[in-house]
């Protein structure tokens, strides 16, 4: 594994090229000192296959007022990559127990389906499904198939994107499967990263024009373990006895190569992407300034004083 730092200092370790599952991370990981990851005595945890059709983009107030200026996204640090992030909320998570149960139990009778009790949400206990950001207290929420439609046209003369897989990022407790997204133009920068194809066996795959995220380690805080009823052919989730587990946790990064250029959209559509976020328990820059709501919306104002309705959370 390779040892890096990011631009905010934190460190990590990184495979170029690969999604490596879990199991595969901790062989790879074995001289290491992360005690999270070697951890034995975690409960039994479901790991189910999300559907995610939207990107999410959080940023701070300085973020804001870049974006407003630029009328698009770009790296602030002149990288080549602009990251965004998958945006798993409870509809997401509400098909990802669906598709589970019916994987696991396929031939349930009417009765069994009417019985079953909803579980899933009881395990999406990490940051990657939290409203709340760890980034700064304004979210772009776009789909991706708008994303992709603007990046095709300001990036590749209109050609389709290339989705590759970048890297697996471990840090102290979080697991990053990076994707990378570039152009044409820029095939020979990326040829020894694999295509994010529609493989069953991945972490992340892409079909249809949404990412499929095969999620290893969904909870970070592990309070609850999976049941598994096959008598009765149902799933739920039991609270554990004791103090909760903490493990590591993962999330899928889609990374845009921009070269140092600005993936734009029209001013009033940032607006109508855009929403605030309390500030999560967790932040990744402890010296990060969050607004509240009353602030965020007078300093949002700002920027879209016409803009007809307050921000929503």
């Amino acid at each position: 594994m390779e040892h890096r730092r990011n631009r905010r200092k934190h460190k990590y370790h990184s495979v170029a090229g690969c999604h490596l599952k879990l199991n595969d991370l901790k062989e790879v990981a074995q001289g290491l000192d992360n005690r999270y990851l070697k951890k034995e005595n975690i409960p039994l945890y479901p790991q189910p296959e999300f559907h995610v059709s939207h990107l999410k983009h959080d940023t701070n107030r300085d973020g804001l007022q870049g974006i407003w200026e630029k009328q698009g996204f770009v790296n602030p640090s002149s990288d080549s990559l602009m990251w965004w992030s998958l945006a798993v909320g409870s509809e997401e998570v509400a098909s990802a127990e669906r598709r589970l149960l019916e994987t696991t139990y396929p031939d349930r009778t009417e009765r069994q389906v009417q019985m079953q009790q909803s579980f899933l949400y009881k395990f999406a206990s990490s940051p990657a499904f939290l409203s709340s950001s760890r980034l700064g207290s304004y979210r772009f929420t776009f789909s991706l198939e708008e994303v992709l439609r603007a990046y095709s046209n300001q990036f590749c003369g209109g050609a389709e994107p290339v989705i590759r897989a970048l890297r697996t990022n471990l840090y102290k407790q979080e697991v990053m499967y990076a994707v990378v997204v570039h152009g044409p133009a820029h095939q020979q920068l990326y040829d020894n990263h694999p295509l994010l194809t529609d493989d069953p066996d991945s972490v992340c795959a892409y079909r249809d024009g949404l990412f499929l995220w095969r999620s290893e380690a969904m909870c970070e805080t592990h309070r609850y373990q999976l049941v598994c009823r096959d008598d009765e052919k149902q799933m739920g989730a039991e609270l554990c006895s004791g103090r909760p587990q903490f493990y590591v946790w993962d999330h899928v990064a889609i990374a845009l190569h921009v070269d140092g250029q600005v993936l734009k959209f029209d001013v009033d559509r940032l607006r109508e992407s855009l929403t605030f976020c309390d500030r999560a328990n967790s932040v990744i820059n402890r010296w990060s300034f969050f607004d509240r709501i009353e602030e965020a919306e007078e300093f949002v104002r700002v920027f879209w004083p016409n803009y007809p309705s307050a921000l929503k959370r």
